[in-house]
């Protein structure tokens, strides 16, 4: 007894030997047991989840022949619903002639309970046509059951009932309808929901903030969150977990961190958001930082998701040891199968991107081979070596094996294709499930790109039902990979007319199809039409126009428009002009250049080697072995160039 009561609590050990007492006291007592104590044991057998005894209350019942009594029938029903019995509840339920709300809440509150949203629905329909009139207990069933299966339009109905009913007022309702809306993506009528409400309590602010959140309303859930304290509303661990995501989302990791220092004791929950926001905006070595922390606390132990971001983190920073540290603690903390499931693609494109392709392959053994994100895994770490070749035999045994296709399995492929098997794949998405796929239709619009077919390109693109930024971004990459400035320029007029607004890549796009082109006064047009528009530039974009500028010759113009540049220019702004005086033989500038970048990578021998070439083609022979013997003095020799050949090819 003194075990039991340490695992489980003397209150529930308590429970179940007062209900098996009480069950013996009904089998031996000789006088039959009145509906009120039947009803009472059928209660505890609920409470306790204990069905062996309700079967026998059952029995007992029959015995007594009360097996008509409806509200013994309506409380068995109840019973055996919450003892996770259906068949034995729906038999009962059926035989009643006029189930009442508690009977039809039980088998409600199952469906829900077990995920089965769509039952769950059509049979508080079956309620509504039968005029039972739901109760402040069926409501917050049935919405839930909307927001899972993402029924807005019975959301509504279901919002009409709750106001006919009157039950507009009750807060766990409202949190339902809050959640169901949030869930459903209508956060306007959520908000007017949570507005209209007389009294909340501590889950409809959390539901409210996550909703925003969830709805990418990031701005909104943070001032929402300001406003809990004058509402006289503590946030909870829930509360500040879901604000910290906020921040991460919107890449404020260093507030979301501030939120975290207040959280006296973080969950995993709270750890992992931390990490993976700081992972998400490309800051890996603080993202691994927070994560040693965690280990280093001994109060939280890291999930697979953490343990996964972590290995994410440790691929981008190129860092084995920490893939390797965190490969075996995970190993330490899960059976392999769980471990390599969860964390295995992460695992395997980390060894591949510290190019220990032969442990990224065992690490793919120990992987559910049927499953599609283990060959995907494997497919792009061959595509992060550079393996192309291996990468598409990866993809031929996946389709040996009859592994199905996903869009991930797609979209990683195509841009490896050459133009034969490209193709194929395109007929083989016409006549599969993934027509309608975007991501897999901008794939397909990069792979005839790059190989040059820039018509079909467009065609893919043109007969696109639905287009994301990604679609026109990947057709105005593929005009400035062909040198078709003009049509990058007519595209983008196209964008803004749809109403789609251009993001850094896109300008990106153009201003290179620009400089291909030689459409200097249209680039500039662009390139300040956007920062007019409150568009911050990056060192890409300036680095963009130096290019465009140098390209035509204009070599005033640009070392001009880099002295104005509100950044210091780096290495590719000043490589950017040295490429264009090799072309043009302007001497002076690509001395300006190339001592720039001198000056920012002076163990790099490149700048050395590009600056005496262009001195001896311009016959300076004597600055050409000066600048050769500046390399030498300084100790950057340019390696030896090497080739791989095969024999008898």
């Amino acid at each position: 007894m003194f075990m039991a009561s340490s695992l489980f609590g003397v209150p529930n050990v308590m429970r179940i030997w007062s209900l098996q007492r009480g069950i013996s006291i009904l089998s031996s007592n000789s006088k039959p047991p009145s509906s009120s104590k039947l009803h009472y044991c059928l209660q505890h057998c609920s409470n306790s989840k204990s069905l062996n005894q309700g079967k026998q209350t059952h029995q007992k019942i029959i015995q007594c022949q009360l097996g008509k009594n409806p509200f013994l029938v309506t409380k068995l029903v109840q019973m055996y619903a919450d003892c996770d019995d259906l068949a034995s509840a729906r038999k009962l339920f059926d035989e009643l002639l006029e189930p009442n709300v508690f009977a039809w809440t039980a088998i409600l509150g199952f469906y829900s309970r077990h995920g089965m949203y769509e039952e769950c629905v059509g049979a508080y329909g079956e309620m509504i046509l039968r005029g039972v009139l739901p109760d402040g207990y069926v409501f917050p069933k049935v919405l839930r059951a909307c927001a899972h299966f993402s029924s807005l339009k019975v959301g509504i109905r279901v919002h009409k009932d709750v106001i006919i009913s009157g039950f507009e007022i009750n807060v766990q309702v409202c949190n339902s309808l809050i959640e169901m809306y949030s869930k459903c993506g209508d956060i306007r009528c959520a908000k007017q929901v949570f507005d209209e409400m007389v009294g909340r309590d501590l889950l409809t602010w959390n539901l409210m903030i996550s909703g925003f959140v969830c709805n990418g309303m990031l701005g909104w859930a943070i001032e929402l969150f300001g406003c809990m304290n004058s509402d006289g509303c503590e946030p909870d661990v829930v509360t500040l977990n879901t604000v910290m995501d906020a921040y991460c989302r919107m890449g404020l990791c260093d507030e979301a961190k501030g939120i975290f220092k207040h959280i006296k004791e973080p969950n995993i929950i709270s750890w992992t958001t931390l990490i993976s926001g700081y992972s998400r905006i490309g800051n890996h070595e603080a993202s691994l930082g927070i994560f040693r922390d965690m280990m280093n606390s001994s109060m939280v132990y890291p999930d697979l998701d953490s343990l996964s971001i972590a290995l994410v983190s440790s691929q981008h920073l190129g860092s084995l040891l920490s893939g390797k540290e965190i490969h075996g603690y995970g190993l330490k903390r899960e059976s392999g199968i769980v471990f390599y499931n969860s964390a295995g693609p992460a695992l395997l494109t980390m060894y591949a991107n510290c190019r220990r392709i032969q442990d990224a392959e065992n690490v793919f053994r120990f992987m559910d081979p049927a499953q599609v994100v283990s060959w995907n895994a494997m497919i792009l770490g061959f595509i992060d070596l550079g393996l192309e070749d291996l990468a598409l035999e990866c993809f031929r045994k996946m389709q040996i094996a009859e592994i199905k296709l996903d869009q991930t399995t797609l979209s990683t492929v195509l841009p490896t294709c050459n133009l034969k098997f490209g193709k194929q794949i395109h007929a083989f998405i016409r006549k599969s499930s993934f027509d309608l796929v975007v991501p897999v239709w901008n794939a397909l619009i990069h792979m005839y790109s790059k190989c040059g077919c820039i018509g079909a390109a467009y065609s893919v693109f043109s007969n696109m039902l639905n287009r994301d930024l990604v679609s026109w971004n990947s057709m105005m990459g593929g005009f400035a990979m062909n040198g078709l400035g003009q049509a990058a320029l007519e595209l983008l007029q196209e964008m803004n007319r749809s109403g789609i607004c251009p993001d850094s890549v896109t300008l990106t796009s153009v201003l290179s199809a620009c400089s291909h082109s030689g459409l200097v006064d249209e680039g500039l047009r662009v390139f300040y039409s956007m920062m007019e528009n409150g568009f911050n530039p990056t060192m890409e974009h300036y680095a963009c126009i130096v290019d465009m500028l140098a390209r035509d010759g204009l070599f005033e113009d640009a070392v001009s428009f880099i002295h104005r540049m509100p950044l210091e220019p780096d290495k590719c702004i000043w490589g950017a002009l040295l490429a264009a005086c090799l072309a043009h033989q302007n001497v002076n500038v690509a001395k300006l250049a190339a001592e720039q970048l001198v000056q920012l990578e002076p163990e790099n021998p490149g700048h050395y080697v590009t600056l005496s070439n262009i001195y001896a083609r311009a016959g300076r022979w004597d600055d050409a072995v000066l600048v050769r013997k500046q390399m030498e003095s300084r100790g950057s020799l340019k390696p030896s160039g090497n080739s791989w050949f095969e024999c008898g090819n």
